[in-house]
């Protein structure tokens, strides 16, 4: 069954907690939660309580789908601590509800509407160890609570949120946290989809930048060590890769992480309890457009920790500039700034137990990153030369040596010991020698009057410009990089700023340096803890929830006790009177003696001291220094001197020393400029909306993997975790005053939108009932709403943001067709107008063409008519000249050409021409031509595409008598007998022999009655066929000159039945004529004349044409049997080209070609 009722919460209900637990193992917990909406039906309600309690009895005691099993149910048990809001389960095994999605509980099926819950989400949330989110720790306490985040950070888990505040651990070691894909993740899921993580709070504040467009901060907080640089970079690093890459917004992006590794280089230091710690104050600007694009960005500093560049603390090293450039710097730009490679060369990298600092492999490495920064900045070369130039000056400044002597008048001087540096400080700066060492040696009294200076004053002097010179080249680099990443369109735009202040201090020795970073940390502190925990319960009351107030330390004495108008220690810096240190730790001692935070004139104490109790934990401070500190500033003498040099930068530093300037106000002192700034900071973070994350830091020896529960649990306990961890669980995430939140949700329901008539309050709980979110995460106060869970709040934006979306759609589809509409009724009103006046021009068209058509097809005929004509007469007036030379040949293939026109005429002339000229060459021939001719063209019929050897034929005429028998005395006697006068062929062949295939050669006569076969020696007549008794003539295709004459069986006739005379049917033979011969086979090289010649012969004795086969495979009649003949084309080796073999085999005769 689907659960469908709601958990509503009275208006004064007091907070409940409600616990239901099975006693055997596995056991099954229920937790009532804000934070968590685990019970959600398909109708997007929650089950009330006994609904959930009394279905997972009677599912438990019946159903046999659930793995628990009990006998027993325990009693639900209420607790007044939290409201009754949502229920969050945990399951030791068998149940699953996490995120969205369906869980089966027995017989109840429960559905989350917390949207999609991929696998790898769930998979994600699995592997987190302890609690995620410090609301869900049972029971709650401050061991619990430091034990669950010692839990998580030995697992490298180093992120916990309390609601939406992020906890950060220092890990002292790098993690595979970072990523573009996870970035994306994070920036599509809303809050608590994903497991804790730094870019789910940079991605709030995106989120919550686009959607409301309110300006957003993220506040990095914690002390020295604590990795607080580090999450401000990761956050820029989230913000860049979250944007669109565009070109423009491409190289902004760049611009802005290349400044953050400036800034890191020239304000960052090691220090005992940081690698990398930041000596300066920093608010990162970054302007937004309405696509979520960065256009620009401003950069804010405060208070640089000058001092470390004169005095190093054991165990620190300078700034990383020093170290990176000395090492990393070619030799040529060394050589250029006058520089050694070699660290303990300049005195003020050295330490205060006069040991030098070391440079360290990454130095080198670093620094090509930062000249890399320089170039993406679009910083000039010669602008970052002159940058490393004031570096160099710094460091040969620190190692001038001034020596005492005496004066003529008795007074004591100083002279400079090695003053081949200061001609090279001279040469760097472009500066004239004397100047500068007047200005360092002496100074001016009245009326001009110069006095010279003692050494120990010389000293001061020096690291006075030391500092001035290295915090006003910061300065103006800051400077530099706003001009260069400022936004150049002006308009509306929307900010978020990423806020990255000192970390709270307390060092061995603790001077003015430190007392300006514990007072910064104070005021942020009080800023912080008045937002999340003073002002949170105040409007609670005010609004007239009922609440129990949450205990805390406030921390706005400390404060009053620094910045006091009248007596605060910041103040008494800047009484007239105070002039020395003495005189400004007795007003501290009769101003703040009696503060609750403040000891002084203790005996406990060391003399020039006094101690502030900070929120932090109390600070012992040494008081010399403070007030020179305070009121640090060059003498107009050096500040003139600096500003003479050439150095293309002197100016815009030292822009006091310009002699035309004429200024007589003192500048502010150095507590005054911060706490003006400061206070300019925190009344700008009031105006925008926070995102805080807290860093904490595990141990004092920066090494991974180490916990100490004490130095954790103390944090804990000044940054005020665990009244957050309480506010959360028992109070209100967000709240909207019921206007701002019926504009801001009015068009999720049908009801409100797009006007509510009616009171605020009621439109508000208007839009309430149809949303599909429980009611219990609503609580109505006097003048606003308040919304228990992060998770509420998301899901409320998802709905406006579909709802938006579907508004969107709505808008363009009725400006579609609003405009569709409009540009449809003026396309009709044209095409109206076009079409009536395209039909008249249409009309007159088409009238004027056909006239001028029926003008121009009569012209056009005429024309045509005269050109053919002339055309005609033309062709038949130059044919005669355009004729060939040998026209009159009947093998002449040459014509003129004509016009197409003429095509069919053409071919009738040359057809009549070709027959004129045949006729004439025909009349040229005898008899004898006539014959030849005759034979040829009948060649022609027969072998033409048919026999391989017709082509060889051609070319040669067929003379016919080739052994000159007719003129043979002997034959002239034989044909008068046999009647066979007119010879018609006569030659020598080859017959071939009807056993064995071997050629035999013999004389062959073809008269005009009969062919005969004689004795090539005695002319003796073998025998006789008459032309009537060949009916058939047999070749093959093949270049063989092969024959067969096939002759009729009639033919062969008994020898008393034949004579010289008669032609009557048979054969004569010469020997045994009553033996049958059959069919005759020969091979000659006049084949084809000889078969045409037969042809012809056979054809006028019987007036039909014989039949002459021309095939590869054929029978021959050899009288006692019939043989078939089988040509093959076999390409032999034994078988010369064009010659043949024989081969007999039984009946059949094999002719290889």
């Amino acid at each position: 069954m689907w659960c469908k009722r709601r958990v509503r919460a009275a208006p004064n209900e007091p907070p409940r907690q409600f616990h239901a637990t099975f006693c055997n193992p596995p056991q099954l917990v229920f937790t009532f939660h804000p934070l968590f909406l685990s019970f959600r039906s398909s109708h997007h309600l929650r089950p009330s309580v006994s609904s959930v309690l009394t279905a997972c009895q009677r599912s438990v005691k019946e159903s046999a789908q659930c793995p628990l099993e009990t006998n027993k149910w325990h009693t639900a048990r209420h607790t007044g601590t939290t409201p009754p809001a949502v229920a969050l389960i945990s399951v030791c095994r068998g149940c699953d509800v996490r995120g969205g999605g369906i869980a089966r509980f027995g017989g109840i099926r429960c559905r989350s509407s917390g949207g999609s819950t991929p696998a790898r989400r769930g998979a994600m949330l699995e592997q987190e160890v302890g609690a995620w989110d410090a609301v869900l720790l049972e029971p709650l306490g401050e061991d619990a609570f430091v034990a669950n985040l010692q839990q998580r950070f030995k697992r490298d888990h180093i992120y916990t949120y309390i609601g939406n505040v992020l906890i950060s651990v220092n890990p002292y070691k790098k993690l595979a946290l970072y990523s573009a894909d996870l970035a994306e993740a994070y920036i599509k899921k809303g809050p608590f989809q994903l497991p804790p993580h730094i870019y789910a709070v940079a991605a709030s504040s995106y989120r919550w930048l686009n959607d409301r467009n309110e300006d957003q901060c993220i506040i990095v907080t914690g002390e020295s060590g604590a990795g607080k640089t580090e999450a401000a970079r990761v956050v820029l690093q989230f913000l860049v890769l979250v944007s669109s890459c565009s070109p423009e917004v491409k190289v902004l992006k760049d611009r802005l992480v290349q400044a953050n590794t400036l800034l890191e280089t020239f304000g960052n230091a090691k220090t005992k309890r940081n690698d990398n710690a930041s000596r300066f104050g920093k608010f990162l600007d970054i302007e937004f457009d309405f696509k979520g694009d960065p256009i620009g960005g401003h950069l804010m500093h405060y208070l640089l920790d000058k001092t470390r560049i004169t005095s190093l603390s054991c165990g620190d090293r300078n700034f990383h500039i020093f170290y990176q450039l000395l090492s990393g710097a070619d030799i040529h730009l060394l050589k250029g700034l006058k520089l050694q490679r070699n660290v303990e060369h300049y005195r003020i990298l050295y330490m205060s137990n006069r040991l030098p600092t070391q440079t360290e492999d990454e130095d080198k490495n670093l620094f090509v990153y930062t000249r890399s920064a320089f170039d993406a900045l679009g910083f000039a070369v010669e602008e970052v030369v002159n940058i490393f130039r004031i570096i160099a000056v710094v460091l040969k400044l620190g190692n001038l040596e001034f020596v005492p002597c005496n004066n003529i008048d008795g007074t004591e001087g100083c002279s400079i010991n090695n003053d081949y540096e200061l001609y090279e400080i001279c040469e760097l700066l472009g500066a004239e020698h004397r100047w500068l060492q007047r200005a360092l040696t002496s100074r001016h009294v009245e009326d001009g009057i110069l006095a010279e200076l003692n050494a120990c004053e010389a000293t001061k002097i020096r690291d006075t410009l030391c500092k001035m010179l290295y915090s006003r080249l910061f300065t103006w680099l800051i400077g530099k990089i706003n001009e260069i990443i400022k936004p150049r369109h002006l308009g509306k735009r929307k900010m978020l700023g990423v806020l990255d202040l000192y970390g709270f201090e307390c060092f061995d020795k603790n001077g003015f340096e430190q007392l300006m970073i514990n007072y910064c940390n104070e005021k942020l502190h009080q800023v912080i803890t008045a937002i999340a925990l003073k002002e949170e319960q105040e409007e609670l009351a005010r609004e007239g929830l009922e609440w129990t107030k949450i205990e805390y330390f406030n921390n706005i004495g400390i404060c009053q006790l620094l910045e006091h108008e009248k007596h605060g220690v910041l103040t008494l810096l800047d009484e007239l009177h105070v002039h020395c240190d003495q005189t400004y730790l007795t007003r501290v001692e009769q101003c703040c003696a009696g503060h609750s935070h403040c000891l002084a004139a203790d005996p406990s104490l060391p003399s020039f001291h006094f101690q502030i109790r900070h929120f932090a934990g109390p600070v012992t401070y040494d008081v010399r220094g403070f007030v020179e500190k305070n009121h640090e500033s060059l003498p107009k003498e050096l500040s003139r001197a600096m500003y003479r040099c050439d150095h293309p930068l002197m100016h815009a530093l030292f822009p006091e020393g310009n002699p035309k300037r004429c200024t007589v106000k003192k500048p502010a002192s150095v507590a005054t400029q911060l706490q003006v700034s400061l206070n300019a900071l925190l009344k700008s973070l009031a105006t925008r909306q926070p995102h805080y994350i807290r860093c904490l830091k595990p141990n004092e020896l920066k090494q991974p993997r180490i916990f100490e529960m004490a130095l954790v649990q103390h944090q804990v306990r000044y940054l005020c975790l665990l009244p957050t961890v309480q506010i959360w669980r028992s109070g209100y995430c967000y709240r909207l005053p019921y206007p701002q939140f019926l504009c801001r949700y009015k068009m999720l329901c049908a009801s409100t939108w797009p006007r509510w008539r009616g009171s605020p309050i009621e439109g508000v709980s208007m839009a309430l009932r149809s949303i599909p979110i429980p009611s219990a995460e609503f609580t109505f106060g006097r003048t606003k709403i308040f919304v228990r869970s992060p998770r509420t709040v998301f899901e409320l934006e998802d709905f406006r943001r579909a709802r938006l979306h579907d508004l969107a759609l709505l808008i363009q589809k009725s400006w579609r067709g609003f405009t569709a509409r409009n540009r449809y009724k003026k396309m009709r009103h044209s095409q109206m107008i076009i079409a009536s006046a395209w039909r008249s021009w249409r009309a007159r068209e088409e009238f004027r063409i056909l006239k001028h058509r029926k003008q121009t097809e009569w012209a056009a005929k005429i024309i045509q008519r005269r050109y053919i004509q002339w055309k005609r007469r033309q062709f038949l007036q130059t044919l005669i000249v355009l004729l060939p030379h040998d026209v009159e040949s009947p093998m002449c293939r040459e014509w003129p050409s004509c016009h197409p026109k003429l095509s069919e005429a053409n071919a009738l002339l040359r057809k009549i021409h070709h027959k004129w000229r045949c006729h004439k060459y025909r009349l040229k021939f005898d008899q004898t031509a006539r014959n030849r001719m005759r034979e040829k063209v009948t060649a022609s019929f027969i072998f033409k595409d048919r026999k391989s050897s017709y082509a060889r034929s051609v070319s040669h005429p067929f003379l016919g008598d080739y052994v000159r028998l007719r003129q043979n005395v002997q034959w002239k006697k034989i044909c008068i007998e046999t009647s066979d006068q007119y010879v018609v062929f006569a030659d020598i062949v080859n017959k071939i022999a009807r056993s064995s295939g071997k050629f035999v050669p013999v004389l062959l006569v073809i008269s005009t009655r009969s062919m005969l076969i004689l004795d090539q020696r005695t002319l003796q007549i073998k025998y006789r066929v008459p032309a009537t008794e060949i009916y058939r003539m047999s070749l093959s295709p093949f270049l063989d000159d092969v024959a067969v004459v096939h002759v009729r069986a009639s033919a062969i006739a008994n020898s008393d039945s034949g004579s010289a005379a008669s032609d009557a049917t048979g054969c004569l033979f010469q020997s045994d004529l009553s033996k049958k011969k059959g069919d005759f086979v020969f091979q000659t090289g006049h084949v084809i004349e000889i078969v045409t010649k037969l042809f012809l012969v056979v054809q006028n004795a019987v007036t039909k044409a014989p039949e002459v086969n021309i095939t590869t495979e054929f029978e021959a009649n050899f009288g006692s049997q019939i043989v078939t003949f089988i040509f093959k084309c076999m390409g032999l080796p034994e078988v010369q080209p064009g010659q043949i073999r024989v081969l007999r085999k039984g009946n059949k005769m094999e002719v290889l070609v």
